[in-house]
């Protein structure tokens, strides 16, 4: 390529960098960085591989199906060249670990608190990718974590931050509090420079987990997570992790509420999204309540209800239980003849914090003799053991 040519062809570059600066900002994007595919190593790619060989993916089983075309952007998209990471800030204008203090009320993470992010961010993500491929010609794709395409390391390589000890992305403007979204293209962009790890020696997030779901640095187990516990994990959480759970019904903002970074963070910018009395850390007596249909209306268009009914009442009843509010006791009895039998599971290891051993074994006299479910027997037998 000669002199000429090379000038025109960065003249390109900078025009398409600029049309991508210009139509995220107008999107509503607090930030926009460019990687190099080529530029990903295998590092990333390792450690997933690592994380599901030992088993720490639990019963994500999309994790295991997809890791190899997880591993590298090329496993996915081998004409792509370019990655596009968008981010959204979502910073909450309080602390969200303050609600852990109000026992009758189950707490709901900090990004669930509103509409579902991904009805957020694909349109957003979407114009940004239509103009770019008129301007360039050039093919594009776009991500919202619905993929097999690993956000978080092409948002380091790119430079909007680095994956903290908490295995998150953490931002020096925005703290743990971004949104991401992807465009892949073939479109040959000019990268941005990395950014470097900023943690030092700080062990805030490790410290903070209530399950101790780290560990080491870097490392999640999420078989300890209460944020998978609450959101992925289909069957009964384990005993042992339960009374940790505290009030906590949909996700954990622990170990991103306690980084120093978030100091940074300007808060208030995408509320409007947030604003909705239904997830508002809403009174567990309110939730108990909910059968299917309710529970569909109460939490559409938001992250919550992907979940579905019965794990999200198996989570209440959990917080329930850590409550102390032997005023619950009452909805959880009706819940000892659900359908479901995870939840009539949680009701039992519920009542069996918030009334006495005789009277729960009164009830049991009424519903053991009736049920058939082997994890359910458990929990019975769990409670009513000499």
């Amino acid at each position: 390529m000669g002199p000429v040519a090379t000038i025109e062809a960065r003249s390109a570059e900078a025009d398409l960098k600029e049309l991508i600066r210009r139509e995220s900002e107008a999107a509503g994007f607090q930030v926009a960085r460019i990687a190099s595919i080529a530029d990903l190593g295998r590092e990333a790619g390792s450690r997933l591989a690592r994380f599901v060989a030992e088993g720490a993916h639990g019963d994500m089983d999309w994790l295991e199906t997809t890791v190899e075309r997880r591993q590298h952007p090329e496993a996915l998209w081998p004409n792509a060249r370019s990655a596009i990471l968008l981010g959204l800030s979502y910073a909450p204008g309080e602390d969200p670990l303050a609600a852990l203090a109000e026992r009758a009320r189950g707490v709901i993470s900090v990004y669930a608190k509103g509409a579902d992010y991904h009805d957020i961010l694909k349109p957003r993500l979407k114009r940004i990718a239509s103009a770019l491929q008129r301007a360039s010609g050039a093919d594009v794709k776009v991500f919202v974590d619905t993929a097999p395409l690993m956000e978080k390391p092409l948002a380091a390589l790119a430079g909007m931050g680095w994956q903290g000890k908490h295995t998150n992305l953490v931002s020096r403007e925005h703290g743990s509090w971004l949104f991401l979204g992807a465009i892949l293209t073939t479109a040959e962009l000019a990268p941005d420079a990395p950014e470097t790890d900023h943690c030092g020696s700080c062990r805030r997030c490790l410290g903070i987990c209530p399950t101790a779901a780290f560990p080491e640095p870097y490392r999640l187990d999420a078989r300890r997570c209460i944020s998978y516990l609450t959101i992925e994990h289909k069957g009964p959480i384990d005993r042992a992790l339960r009374p940790l759970m505290g009030n906590r019904i949909y996700g954990c903002d622990d170990c991103l509420a306690i980084c120093p970074w978030n100091k940074f963070a300007e808060a208030g910018r995408e509320q409007r999204f947030f604003a909705r009395e239904e997830t508002d850390n809403p009174p567990l007596a309110d939730l108990l309540r909910l059968d299917d249909q309710a529970f569909r209306q109460r939490f559409a268009k938001t992250p919550i209800k992907r979940t579905g009914r019965n794990r999200f009442v198996r989570n209440v009843l959990i917080a329930a239980g850590n409550s102390g509010q032997k005023g619950l006791a009452e909805a959880i009895e009706n819940l000892l003849a659900d359908a479901s039998p995870l939840v009539r599971g949680a009701s039992v290891w519920a009542l069996g914090r918030l009334m006495s051993r005789d009277r729960l074994a009164r009830l049991g006299d009424v519903h053991r003799i009736q049920e058939s479910d082997p994890s359910v027997l458990a929990e019975w037998d769990a409670e009513l053991a000499p």
